[in-house]
């Protein structure tokens, strides 16, 4: 397989295009607004609050978010030497810099993970947040922490707190799918992949599909200039053309057989007589 490989997962019976679905979002809150227009929390509904603490962001999409963790435990490229699989870049370039913003008045600082605390008064976090993939320390502050639940404390598993919306991984199943069986993109290899070569992922089973009657897997596949393959676009087309050729070929044997003639004055009712 040639670079890109890219790693999807695919979802089936699950209904990201129904209406109610796609309009429970609230874009301003997605921006780092802290307060909610009243026509955003009725589309929100039921997911703006529990109890008295807010959600942040609120409604069905952002709160049914796909959070299962894939992980690749073994593969080699073809100059025999560890695959890694990527998981930046898989998000619309437009959305992660104009759609999505933390709140307006959240911040953040590396530290000495020796030293760092979070003192309560000018950081919110209970503790600093580690990063296992650069080994640095982080410790943050988000405004209103005390009444409202943002996005890494409902997913704590895959969002982390300096990311939380602007996570990659939120933005692609933010953009919702036009069919009940759909793919998104989880991560990508930018590595040739030999003939034969095995690959092992270790999938962390979170995201439930038994409540719907769905299912879920795994998928790797190439692209090419003109995009992946779409095997729906492909029937569309012969559809179309099979119809389109069956109404040509019943106009031309009505012409053979019952031609018009052109001008013939027995089409022609100016008054019923």
């Amino acid at each position: 397989m040639s670079s890109p490989v890219l790693v999807h997962y695919e979802i089936q019976n699950f209904y990201q295009n129904h209406r109610k679905y796609i309009f429970s979002r609230s874009d301003s809150q997605l921006l780092g607004s802290l307060s909610l227009a009243s026509v955003d929390e009725t589309y929100c509904q039921p997911l703006t609050k529990i109890g008295n603490i807010t959600i942040n962001p609120c409604g069905l999409i952002a709160n049914t978010l796909f959070n299962d963790i894939i992980q690749l435990t073994s593969g080699k490229n073809a100059n025999n030497t560890d695959l890694i699989m990527r998981e930046d870049g898989i998000a619309w370039r437009s959305d992660v810099r104009f759609k999505y913003a933390q709140p307006k008045g959240f911040k953040y600082e590396s530290c000495d993970c020796n030293t760092c605390a979070c003192d309560g008064t000018i950081w919110t976090c209970k503790q600093p947040y580690f990063d296992s993939k650069t080994s640095t320390c982080y410790r943050y502050s988000y405004p209103q922490d005390d009444t409202t639940q943002y996005l890494y404390e409902t997913f704590p598993m895959v969002i982390n707190p300096i990311e939380g919306v602007k996570n990659e991984h939120f933005i692609v199943w933010m953009r919702v799918a036009a069919a009940p069986t759909f793919r998104k993109l989880y991560g990508y290899f930018n590595e040739q992949i030999p003939a034969g070569e095995t690959l092992t992922f270790t999938i962390h089973n979170n995201w439930d599909v038994s409540s719907f009657k769905g299912a879920k897997s795994l998928v790797l596949s190439t692209t090419t200039p003109f995009g992946g393959r779409n095997p729906s676009l492909g029937y569309s087309f012969i559809g179309v053309g099979g119809f389109c050729f069956i109404a040509g070929v019943f106009f031309v044997l009505k012409q053979v057989i019952r031609p018009r003639k052109l001008a013939d004055k027995k089409y022609l009712k100016y008054k019923e007589e």
